[in-house]
């Protein structure tokens, strides 16, 4: 039997969307009913509560505060990531011996396994053997060593740092691809018209960068929202929940509390509102440049 012309590129796409729905809609769905149910525990039967998880959830001052501390640890992740990419970015946009190297080994930091990094960077900051207080002491920034792992401030910027470092080389690669599409001519003309670095950078370069940083914002915001490992290896939410942001709510109230149902709401939630984002972001970098 053959298909009519018009339905062709639906068979093709046909199993690639059913995939997609397996692995995606379904979970997502089951969590939905999960988050109108009472259970407790994993491979228990809950009794039918309707919206009464997701009135519990909105109430709860955690709920709250871990909301506030995931929009804070997404603000600041995403400043700190597109400083250190950027630089990064355009030094290895340049022409210099060993330039290939740099482009290779600059991923490296991202390929490696998050406990590894856990390891390195908790040996890094500890108070007792490792090397970072007593190298800004002998920089005169600090008087004593400092509890990076202390309070909930110190504990909060750590982790930031760290999870800023662990992927700011994904961000420079796309990045770099974005500055690579920059026509040459257009720095040469610049220079030849007299601009100088920064005139060259924020009449060329940022412009033209600025539909790659659009759509790197909103990826970056959706993987940074859901970080978890980084987050649970290193403080497990502490010190006094200063750390707790929505992924390990979910997880301590899902796992630690027993309240299966009440996590699948916080989950719902989180999700409806990473999708809201992504659609309104996607909408607004779809408009004319001249329109935004």
């Amino acid at each position: 039997m053959k298909l009519p012309r018009h339905l062709m590129p639906y068979a093709f796409i046909g199993p690639a969307i059913l995939f997609l729905a397996a692995l995606l809609v379904w979970p997502l769905a089951q969590a939905v009913v999960l988050s109108l149910q009472d259970v407790r525990s994993v491979g228990t039967v809950g009794a039918w509560v309707g919206l009464a998880n997701y009135r519990e959830v909105l109430t709860d001052g955690d709920f709250w505060s871990s909301t506030w501390l995931s929009l804070l640890w997404v603000v600041t992740n995403a400043a700190l990531q597109t400083v250190l990419a950027l630089l990064a970015a355009l030094a290895l946009n340049q022409s210099f011996p060993g330039v290939r190297i740099a482009r290779t080994w600059i991923v490296l930091t991202w390929i490696i396994p998050t406990v590894v990094v856990v390891m390195i960077w908790r040996w890094l900051f500890s108070t007792s053997g490792g090397i970072v207080n007593p190298l800004l002491m002998q920089a005169g920034i600090i008087d004593r060593p400092v509890g990076f792992f202390a309070s909930p401030d110190t504990a909060f910027a750590t982790l930031v740092f760290i999870n800023s470092w662990r992927w700011f080389p994904f961000i420079t690669l796309m990045m770099l691809a974005g500055l690579t599409r920059i026509p040459g001519d257009l720095y040469e003309a610049a220079r030849i018209d007299g601009a100088g670095p920064w005139k060259r950078f924020s009449r060329i370069t940022w412009p033209l960068l600025a539909p790659t940083l659009g759509v790197l914002l909103v990826i970056g915001t959706l993987l940074s929202f859901n970080v978890f490992d980084i987050i649970w290896l290193m403080t497990a939410g502490g010190p006094a929940d200063g750390t707790r942001t929505l992924p390990v709510l979910i997880y301590e109230t899902a796992f630690k509390s027993y309240r299966m149902s009440e996590a699948a709401a916080v989950a719902v939630l989180a999700t409806l509102f990473l999708m809201g984002f992504a659609v309104v972001a996607t909408r607004w970098l779809a408009r004319p440049p001249e329109a935004r």
